[in-house]
C-alpha cells in the first residue's frame, strides 16, 4: 500500500483540480436550488484526500531514495517538452504543508464567507490555487514550474478581484497581475535561453549542464538576473513589491494562502535554481541586495500602517527578503526552514486578523481595542503566531534564524545585524498591533464583539497547537542543532532583539484619536513609511509617465504619419479619378494621341539615360 501511494504521489495536485472542477456547476450558476455549500464540501473532501495521501507518503519517504518521474508532453524535431516530477522528502513535505494549510483555510472560509453569494466560485479558485502550488512543489522541470507560476498569477488576479463590484478591488487585481507579468516575461526569456543552451529544462539536466557550462560574463549575468525576476515578482521583492499591499483587498481566507504559501512558491523555485544562479556572481549579489533592501524597508513600512492586514503583509515581503538573502549567500537549507516556520506562523496571524475584521467590520487599527477579554481564542492565536514569527525561544523561527546566524557570525557579521534589525522591528510591529487591537479600552466597534464560530476557531486552534509543536517536529526531522554546537552569544543576541522590540512596542505612545502625529518631524517620518517611501509616486513620475509619453508619441505617429500617408494616397487617387472623369471625350483618336504622347516621353527618357551610360568611363 505504501509503495502504491508513493508511486502515485504525482496525483496529489489532481485532487484539488478535480475538486475545483466539481464546484464549477455551482460556481457558474448551473445548480442553484441547493445553494453553494455542496461545492465547498466537494472541495474540502478532495483537499482532505490530498492531505492524507501526501501525509502517508511523507511518513515513509525518509527511508526511500528520491525518485524522478518523467512525463512526455510534446516532442517535435529537437523540441522536447516534458514534465519531470521529483518525489523527495522536501517536495513531499511541501505538499503536506500546502494541502494542510489549504484545508484549514477552506474550513476557515466556511465561516468567514458564510453569507457570500459567490461562495462556490471562491472555493473553485482556491482549488486551482492549491493544485498549482502542490504541482509546483513536486515539479522537477523549469518549463513546468513556469507554467504553474502563470496559473498562480491568474489565480491571484481572480482572487484579489473576487469582489469585483468595488473599484479599488479591480485596481488592486490589475496592479497585481501587471506587476507579476513584468517578472514572468523576463523569466520566460530565461527559460527559452536555457532550452537552447542546455537542451533540456529538467532541473537534474540543468544541474549537470551548469557544472560544465562556459558562458561569457555578460551572458551569465543576464541569464541570472532573468531567472531572479520571476521569483522576485511572486515574492513581492523590491522593486516589484507594491502588489502584495494592494492584494489585501481580496477575501481574508485567500490572504491566508497568499501570505503563507503563494509568496513562498517563488522562493521555493529560487531555491531550486541555486546551481544556475551560482554561474553569475552578479546575480548572487543582486539577490543579496534585493533581499536586504526588501527585508529592512518592508519591516520599517509595516510599523507605520494602520490597516491590520497591510501591517502584516509587509512583514511577509520582509521575511521573503530574508529568504532571498539566504539564497544569495548560498544557504538554501536555511531558506527552506525559514519558509516553513514563516508559513505556519503567518497563516495563524492572518486567521486571527480575519476574525477581528469579521466581528468588528473594520480593518482600521485606530478603531479597535479591548478584544482580549471578548475574543480569547483569537487573542491566543495572535500571541502564538507573533511568537512564532520572531526569535522567541523555543519556537520555530528562533531555530531557523539561529541556524543561519551561527554559520555567518565569523564570515559575514553584517548578516547578523540585518537579522537582528528585522527581527527586532517585527517584534515591535506585532506588539504595536496587539496593543491597538486587543489591549486597552474597548472602542465603539469592539464593545459587543463576540468570539467567532467553530468553523473559524477550529483552524486557529489547530494552527496554534501546530506552532507550539513545531520545535518537536523539527527535532524529529533532525533539523535542530546539538546543544553543544550552539553559539550562545548569537542565540542570546537574537533573543535580546525580540525582547527589545517587545519592550519598545509596549512602551511607545499610541494614541487612537489621530492616525498621524501632530509633531511635524514625526509626521514626515510617519508619512514616509506609511506611503512606502513614496515608491508608487516615484513610479508614477518616472515609469508610468515615460510609458504614457511613448504611448502619446505612438498614437500621434500612427494617426498623423501612418494614417496620414495612407489617407493622402487615397485622397490623391480620388482627386485624380474625379479629374479624369471630366477629361474623357469618348473619341478614339484622343485616346491614341494620349498613348503616343506618353510613349514618346518614356522613349525620350530611356534614350537620354542610355546616352548618359555611354559617356561613363568604364
Amino acid at each position: 500500500m505504501s509503495e502504491f501511494l508513493f508511486l502515485t504521489s504525482w496525483f496529489v495536485p489532481l485532487y484539488s483540480l478535480f475538486g475545483a472542477i466539481l464546484t464549477l456547476p455551482w460556481g457558474l450558476g448551473i445548480i442553484q436550488r441547493t445553494g453553494p455549500r455542496p461545492a465547498a464540501y466537494f472541495n474540502l473532501l478532495t483537499t482532505f484526500l490530498a492531505f492524507v495521501h501526501s501525509l502517508f507518503v511523507f511518513k515513509d519517504i525518509w527511508d526511500r531514495e528520491p525518485q524522478n518521474l518523467l512525463v512526455s508532453w510534446f516532442k517535435a524535431a529537437d523540441l522536447d517538452l516534458s514534465f519531470a516530477l521529483e518525489l523527495s522528502p522536501v517536495s513531499i513535505g511541501a505538499t503536506v504543508l500546502i494541502t494542510g494549510i489549504s484545508l484549514l483555510a477552506q474550513v476557515y472560509a466556511l465561516g468567514y464567507m458564510e453569507k457570500d453569494w459567490s461562495l462556490a466560485r471562491f472555493f473553485a479558485l482556491l482549488g486551482f490555487f492549491e493544485a498549482a502550488l502542490s504541482a509546483l512543489a513536486i515539479s522537477d522541470s523549469l518549463f513546468f514550474s513556469y507554467c504553474l507560476l502563470e496559473v498562480l498569477t491568474l489565480s491571484t488576479y481572480l482572487l484579489v478581484g473576487f469582489w469585483y463590484a468595488q473599484p479599488l478591488v479591480v485596481t488592486a487585481a490589475r496592479d497585481a497581475f501587471l506587476t507579476k507579468r513584468v517578472g514572468d516575461l523576463l523569466l520566460l526569456m530565461a527559460v527559452v535561453t536555457l532550452s537552447t543552451l542546455a537542451g533540456s529544462l529538467n532541473f537534474s539536466d540543468l544541474y549537470e549542464w551548469a557544472q560544465t557550462a562556459n558562458l561569457s560574463p555578460m551572458a551569465s549575468t543576464l541569464l541570472g538576473l532573468a531567472l531572479i525576476a520571476g521569483p522576485a515578482g511572486k515574492c513581492a521583492q523590491f522593486p516589484l513589491h507594491l502588489w502584495l499591499d494592494e492584494a489585501m483587498e481580496g477575501p481574508n481566507p485567500a490572504s491566508v494562502m497568499r501570505n503563507s504559501l503563494v509568496v513562498a512558491g517563488g522562493a521555493y523555485l529560487l531555491f531550486k535554481l541555486q546551481p544556475l544562479l551560482a554561474l553569475s556572481p552578479v546575480a548572487l549579489n543582486a539577490l543579496v541586495i534585493m533581499g536586504t533592501v526588501t527585508a529592512i524597508g518592508a519591516t520599517l513600512v509595516s510599523i507605520a500602517q494602520i490597516d491590520i492586514k497591510r501591517a502584516l503583509s509587509h512583514s511577509t515581503s520582509a521575511y521573503m527578503g530574508l529568504a532571498f538573502l539566504a539564497v544569495g549567500l548560498q544557504q538554501g537549507g536555511v531558506a527552506l526552514m525559514l519558509l516553513l516556520t514563516h508559513a505556519i506562523a503567518k497563516a495563524l496571524l492572518f486567521m486571527s486578523s480575519g476574525s477581528v475584521i469579521l466581528t468588528t467590520q473594520s480593518q482600521d487599527l485606530t478603531e479597535m481595542g479591548g478584544l482580549w477579554s471578548r475574543m480569547p481564542a483569537t487573542t491566543t492565536a495572535y500571541i502564538v503566531g507573533s511568537a512564532g514569527m520572531v526569535t522567541l525561544l523555543p519556537l520555530g523561527s528562533f531555530w531557523a534564524m539561529l541556524a543561519w546566524a551561527d554559520g555567518f557570525v565569523s564570515i559575514s557579521p553584517w548578516v547578523i545585524g540585518v537579522l537582528l534589525l528585522v527581527n527586532g522591528l517585527t517584534a515591535l510591529n506585532l506588539t504595536r498591533v496587539f496593543r491597538l487591537v486587543f489591549w486597552g479600552k474597548p472602542q465603539q466597534k469592539t464593545r459587543r464583539t463576540p468570539e467567532v464560530g467553530w468553523s473559524m476557531a477550529l483552524p486557529m486552534v489547530t494552527l496554534t497547537i501546530l506552532t507550539l509543536l513545531l520545535p518537536l517536529m523539527l527535532q524529529q526531522w533532525y533539523l535542530l542543532p546539538d546543544w553543544e554546537s550552539i553559539n550562545w552569544y548569537v542565540a542570546l543576541a537574537l533573543f535580546a532583539s525580540t525582547v527589545i522590540g517587545v519592550v519598545v512596542g509596549s512602551t511607545i505612545y499610541l494614541h487612537k484619536a489621530w492616525s498621524r502625529s501632530r509633531i511635524l518631524a514625526w509626521r514626515f517620518f510617519q508619512d514616509l513609511l506609511g506611503y512606502d517611501f513614496y515608491i508608487d509616486r516615484i513610479y508614477r513620475v518616472t515609469v508610468v509617465s515615460a510609458v504614457a509619453l511613448l504611448s502619446k508619441i505612438s498614437a500621434w505617429s500612427d494617426r498623423y504619419l501612418v494614417d496620414g500617408i495612407v489617407n493622402l494616397v487615397g485622397f490623391a487617387t480620388i482627386l485624380s479619378g474625379q479629374s479624369l472623369k471630366y477629361s474623357i471625350s469618348g473619341q478614339s483618336q484622343g485616346y491614341m494621341l494620349t498613348i503616343l504622347a506618353v510613349v514618346s516621353i518614356l522613349g525620350f527618357f530611356i534614350s537620354w539615360s542610355l546616352g548618359l551610360l555611354d559617356k561613363l568611363p568604364f
